[in-house]
């Protein structure tokens, strides 16, 4: 294990084991993130164990401010009255929660209802999922200040609310299990169209929101959305391979489905047949993606793709879960019935253009990639490169801005 994937381990369990000892998420994060940086400054073979050490070296710093502070208190009893000066002992015993996954546990205290649910976004990707405020604000479609303004108030505010870290028991996670289960899909998004082929394994939102899937599955075992999540994982890295070549994105119909990882593949088909029998009527969020991924999974090529099953399934995700990026991708799978029935096309591009125009950025990104898609499809070559030029300004560097230049040409 290389050392940026050590630490990137490690982080989670030493922001946890300090929060708990200093009753606060927002202390333990900043004894964790000192902690590091000494770990960081020593040769590699002086630390054995890098959360160990990591949490005493916190701790100690944590108790030498408390200390400090008890000093100045006794120096100053007029400042001091009425404050409390005990402190919670180093050692407790076993905490609600326990038995999770350290990112788990973070996320169920990220996901606090006493935070708007934005700001349960915001801080669950930032301190407990990893991403910059970068990535943040534009997954969410906002700008980078708001995301940052949102995650000093969601600190703010959850220390208020609570005063103290804490993990809520079974009943109180599974209250919480729908804003975590957007939590790790909001990851797998961000890996899905950021780091489409990563090369740094301590970079791969993808893979991270795959362990967490597999974590809240194995958490709550006959819950159909936690399953659903899974799948939709699963068959997310099933199809990676694949989908570039040379550095440069595939479109669906060249992607080489013999590269595909066909054990997680059938897990994932698996996962998805199970959460569709328990699931309710209607559906919720998940198991309909799961079941749209399972069509695209099983498709033996992009022709044969069940375009009609996948409209049906986007008809009732929109109804379930209305937003921006679905409405997108129902416009691509109308999109191709159109091209296959030859009608219907002038009015999708038009409903596709006004994403665009008034879409968030994601949206309007994703938008124009299908635009330029349906032109190139329809033989409209100037155009197409036109809006594949505009594409290559806004999309991340990486396989797909190569796509794009490629187009563009």
């Amino acid at each position: 294990m290389s050392v940026d994937e050590a630490f990137r381990t490690a982080w989670p369990q030493a922001v946890r084991a300090l929060a708990v000892a200093t009753r606060s998420l927002d202390l333990g994060e900043e004894y964790a993130a000192e902690a590091f940086a000494r770990a960081a400054a020593r040769p590699t073979d002086e630390v054995d164990d890098l959360v160990a050490w990591c949490v005493q070296v916190g701790r100690r710093a944590w108790l030498d401010d408390v200390r400090r502070q008890q000093r100045f208190d006794r120096l100053l009893p007029d400042l001091a009255a009425g404050h409390a000066t005990d402190f919670p002992d180093m050692e407790p015993d076993r905490f609600p929660g326990d038995e999770l996954d350290d990112r788990l546990a973070l996320l169920f205290v990220a996901c606090d209802d006493a935070l708007a649910p934005g700001a349960q976004l915001v801080l669950a990707m930032r301190v407990v999922l990893g991403l910059d405020t970068r990535r943040i604000a534009s997954h969410l479609g906002i700008a980078e200040a708001t995301a940052a303004a949102r995650l000093t108030r969601a600190k703010t505010a959850l220390t208020r609310a609570h005063g103290e870290f804490a993990v809520p028991d079974e009943a109180g996670r599974r209250e919480r299990l729908p804003v975590v289960l957007a939590c790790v899909a909001g990851l797998l998004t961000v890996g899905q169209r950021d780091v489409v082929a990563p090369t740094d394994a301590t970079d791969d939102p993808s893979r991270d929101a795959l362990t967490l899937a597999g974590a809240l599955a194995a958490e709550f075992l006959d819950d159909p959305e936690a399953l659903g999540l899974r799948a939709v994982s699963r068959l997310a890295l099933a199809r990676r391979p694949g989908r570039v070549r040379d550095g440069v994105a595939l479109p669906l119909d060249e992607v080489e489905r013999s590269a595909w990882d066909h054990a997680l593949t059938t897990a994932g088909l698996d996962d998805a047949a199970r959460a569709a029998r328990l699931a309710p009527s209607p559906p919720g969020r998940f198991v309909l993606e799961a079941a749209i991924s399972g069509v695209h999974a099983a498709a033996p090529s992009a022709a044969r793709t069940d375009w009609d099953r996948l409209a049906l399934l986007y008809d009732a995700l929109v109804e379930t879960w209305p937003s921006p990026a679905v409405e997108v991708a129902r416009l691509v799978v109308t999109g191709r019935r159109a091209l296959r029935d030859d009608t219907g096309l002038g009015e999708v591009e038009n409903r596709l253009e006004a994403l665009v125009a008034d879409g968030p950025a994601y949206a309007a990104r994703d938008a124009g990639l299908a635009l330029a898609d349906l032109a190139h499809r329809t033989g409209r070559r100037e155009e197409a490169a036109a809006r594949y030029r505009e594409l290559v300004e806004v999309v991340p560097d990486g396989p797909l801005r190569e796509f794009c230049r490629r187009r563009a040409l």
